[in-house]
């Protein structure tokens, strides 16, 4: 005979099973929240400047504090190419010579981290463009092109000139379309300022940290590339 279920009989047993339910449940959302708070990625920023720790060293390094407090999980460094040897013509296949020291092979294992979620170009403005340090180096990454390893990775830019309006933007744009072609996702520098990415003056009187609106783009820069980059890598964008 089948056994009658009672209305008490049910609360009775609806009890347990839905405390064991909920139990279950916050034990999963908690090892979830841990899984996410311990999943760390890596935001990188490249100073190509041929002139070590000046000013766009110093706003690549403001840029990155941004970044880096977005959240707990997410690393910053900073690689400046000032004093290494990187030859562009090696990505058109111009064998170097022989004596010849290749400073961007030591590059590549820092960027291949499978960690490195996002990459943030700073470059001096000259000639209305970016520097020829940062180009040989945008250049030679043409290697991870193949197979498009930087696809799909975060990227903005830091353009720094001795005028407020001294070919920051066009230099910025100009970086982009190099990072464009490595199928990566370009960020400016986010509300409020919202516009291609860090603009700052070096010229401003008292130095190049008291340029007030161009420190806001770079830390609004550092902010949006980390905070896409970490929604990317949990699969909320």
């Amino acid at each position: 005979m089948a056994s009658k279920l009672t209305r008490r009989h049910f609360l009775g047993t609806a009890g347990p099973l839905a405390a064991a339910s909920a139990a279950t449940g916050l034990a999963t959302s908690a090892h979830a929240a841990e899984g996410e708070r311990q999943a760390s990625i890596k935001i990188l920023g490249i100073c190509c400047s041929p002139r070590p720790g000046k000013t766009t060293f110093t706003s690549l390094q403001v840029c990155l504090e941004a970044a880096r407090v977005v959240g707990d999980n997410v690393e910053t460094e900073l690689i400046e190419l000032a004093g290494l040897n990187i030859n562009g013509s090696i990505a058109a296949g111009i064998r170097p010579k022989d004596s010849e020291k290749d400073d961007f092979l030591s590059l590549v294992p820092k960027l291949s981290d499978p960690k490195v979620a996002g990459i943030i170009i700073g470059t001096p403005v000259y000639m209305g463009n970016m520097s020829s340090l940062c180009k040989a180096f945008l250049d030679r990454c043409s290697i991870f092109r193949s197979g498009f390893k930087f696809a799909d990775k975060v990227a903005g830019v830091v353009a720094v000139a001795g005028g407020r309006n001294g070919g920051q933007e066009l230099t910025i744009r100009s970086v982009h379309n190099c990072l464009l072609g490595m199928s990566m996702i370009i960020v400016g520098d986010g509300p409020p300022t919202g516009h291609w990415g860090g603009t700052v003056w070096s010229g401003a009187p008292g130095g190049v940290t008291a340029d007030e609106y161009g420190m806001k783009t770079v830390k609004n820069l550092g902010t949006r590339v980390a905070d896409v980059a970490l929604r990317l890598s949990r699969g909320t964008v």
